[in-house]
Formats: structure tokens, C-alpha cells, sequence
């Protein structure tokens, strides 16, 4: 049941999501004429429906283990999966569902989802799949999971963290921080797939004792084996997809010294967009504005993938 108040006068109305529901059709028979079907809620409403995020909590945790359809694997445990762990602020904890826009296919249009990854059970390992909720009409309800061939590595976000903390410039930065009278706030993991891998990037904010309100102060960009982390996100994709524009041209054996003007110009301002869109996706989520927020991911998004095929030669 979706529940709308009128923000004048306080009215309320309920529309019913599953009318085959049977607890809503005992509530039905009990409050007569108090339910309406999800069909008479105005369409702009419905632009804003969100799945909830406890009960898809619940459905992830089922399904991690439910997954399995073979008895003796179910029965021996061998491939159940869990919900992994994240560093936040200075605790690790359990990793929360996120709402996001994606491109659930090459020939689909973008989708705000509600995203959950999962890793094995048994160890800290890599990441093994992710379930998705879909937000939008007509499939506002459908759950989709998406698993990883076994023998694809793709990093888990502990993974990603422990390569953060292990990187000794930024760990020995992070304690300098914490101990000069300033508190170090390590932001959720933004996960952007690029192509047929991933990009992380993880902002730190810092809350002196004096003001008290965090501010964004450094941005911790890990693309396949690179971590780096620089003042602001134009200066960490610089220092990546030129690293990785030198690699490609030096594998293939036409390197110069001298990059193509036309080609530079273009990634610079593809980086320069880059940047600007992920503060103006910080600054969308910290007022809560999560339709504006999602927008700009998914332009993020592209931008990064044109920067992935530029540098990449493809």
C-alpha cells in the first residue's frame, strides 16, 4: 500500500500495489471504500514511487541463500551468498540497498532501481552479483539479478576499501587528518559500471571541531589496478585515463610523446564535465533532491564511458 497526505488539509489516501495481496484484501473487507486501486493515483505521483528499501533488505537476505536451486549444494551450503560490508564515516557496516539509475540493457532505457550487491558467504571475497527492484512504470515491482561468471573477478566494495587503506599515501594522509583537530568522514562507495568493468569513487569529507559541518575535501577514484586519490575528481580521471591512454598506445606500439590535440582537448573536457557533475551529485543527494541525483549519475555515467573508449583506442 502506497499512502499519500495532502500537505494542506492532511488528507490521506491508500492505493493498493498487489490487489492479490491477501492481508490487503482482509483489510479491504474490514474498511470498506478506505482502499483505491494504484490506477487512480495521478501520474506524477507515480513518477515518484519508490520500492521499499526494508522489505527489499528482507528479499536479499532470503534470496542469498534461496538462490540455490541444486538440494545437496543447498544442503552443504556451498554457494550461499551475503550482503557485504562497507566503511563508512570510521565504522564498517553492513552495506545498506541504494537506489540509482542504470541501464539494465544495450537496448533498454535507463531504469531507477534499487541496487543490492552480494558476495560469497564464507569469505570476504569478490563481488558474485547484484539484485535489482524497478521503480519505474510498467515494471515498478520486478526483481532482477544479475550474477558474474565464476571466473570473472570483480572487486566487492570491502575489497575496494581494504585497497584504499593499504595504499600508504592516503592512509598516512587520512591519520595526519584525524589527529590535526579534524574529524575524517569516508562517504558511501559510488559504484559506476564502465563497459565491462567498474569504477569506484569514494569522497572524504572532513568536519573540523570548530564548525562542525563536513566538508568535501578529497576524492578516491580506484579504476581497475590504479587508486589515487586528489583534490577533486577532474585531477584523479586525468591521472588515470592518461595512464591508461599510454598503456593502450604503448602495448600497440604506436606511442609518441606527442598525443593528438583534438583527442586531448576531448578528454580533458570530458573530464572537466566529469568533475562537475559529480559535485553537482553530491551537493543533489546531500539536499535529498534523489531525482536530480539520479539524472546526473546516469549522465555520469556516459561521460565516463566515452572517456573508457577514448582512452581504451575502441
Amino acid at each position: 500500500v502506497k499512502i499519500v497526505v495532502d500537505a494542506y488539509h492532511g488528507t490521506t489516501d491508500f492505493y493498493v500495489i498487489d490487489p492479490e495481496d491477501p492481508l490487503i484484501n482482509t483489510w479491504e473487507r474490514v474498511f470498506p471504500g478506505l482502499f483505491q486501486s494504484l490506477d487512480n493515483l495521478p501520474p506524477e505521483l507515480k513518477k515518484h514511487l519508490r520500492y521499499p528499501v526494508d522489505l527489499f533488505r528482507i528479499q536479499g537476505e532470503v534470496y542469498a541463500k534461496y538462490h540455490m536451486d541444486n538440494p545437496l549444494v543447498f544442503y552443504n551450503d556451498e554457494d550461499a551468498w551475503r550482503i557485504p560490508e562497507e566503511k563508512f564515516q570510521a565504522e564498517t557496516i553492513l552495506m545498506d540497498p541504494y537506489y540509482t539509475i542504470l541501464q539494465l540493457g544495450e537496448n533498454q532505457k535507463e531504469e531507477f532501481v534499487l541496487m543490492l550487491p552480494f558476495i560469497p558467504a564464507r569469505e570476504i571475497s569478490n563481488m558474485v552479483g547484484w539484485m535489482a527492484a524497478l521503480n519505474d512504470e510498467p515494471n515498478y515491482g520486478q526483481i532482477i539479478v544479475y550474477r558474474f561468471f565464476k571466473d570473472r573477478h570483480v572487486y566487492g566494495p570491502m575489497q575496494i576499501e581494504s585497497r584504499i587503506d593499504q595504499d600508504s599515501e592516503i592512509s598516512q594522509q587520512l591519520t595526519l587528518w584525524n589527529q590535526q583537530g579534524s574529524r575524517v568522514i569516508r562517504g558511501n562507495l559510488l559504484v559506476v559500471p564502465l563497459r565491462d568493468t567498474i569504477l569506484y569513487v569514494e569522497p572524504i569529507f572532513l568536519q573540523s571541531e570548530e564548525s562542525g559541518i563536513p566538508e568535501l575535501s578529497r576524492v578516491i577514484v580506484v579504476y581497475q589496478e590504479q587508486v589515487i586519490m586528489t583534490r577533486d575528481l577532474t585531477e584523479a580521471l586525468k591521472n588515470i585515463f592518461a595512464s591508461a591512454t599510454l598503456d593502450e598506445k604503448a602495448e600497440k606500439g604506436d606511442y609518441t610523446e606527442e598525443p593528438e590535440d583534438d583527442s586531448l582537448e576531448t578528454i580533458q573536457s570530458l573530464i572537466q564535465k566529469a568533475n562537475r557533475l559529480f559535485q553537482e551529485a553530491m551537493s543533489l543527494q546531500k539536499d535529498g533532491n534523489w531525482a536530480g541525483y539520479g539524472e546526473t549519475l546516469v549522465e555520469l555515467e556516459r561521460v565516463l564511458d566515452l572517456l573508457s573508449e577514448l582512452t581504451s583506442g575502441q
